[in-house]
């Protein structure tokens, strides 16, 4: 559960980063690699743990 909060607060910066960049086309990119991070970091909170396979 701690990575998920590491994984969504580090998208969290890079979406402002990249939010303050916007007018270039290098902005656009580093903003959605930040939000793809944010979506993929809260899925994985609601993701159950696979506690043993064997």
């Amino acid at each position: 559960m701690a990575a998920s909060w590491v994984v969504t607060g580090l998208g969290v910066i890079v979406s402002l980063l990249g939010y303050y960049l916007t007018p270039s086309a290098w902005g656009y990119g580093i903003l959605g690699f930040g939000l793809a991070h944010i979506v993929l970091g809260v899925l994985d909170m609601f993701r159950t743990p696979v506690r043993g396979r064997y």
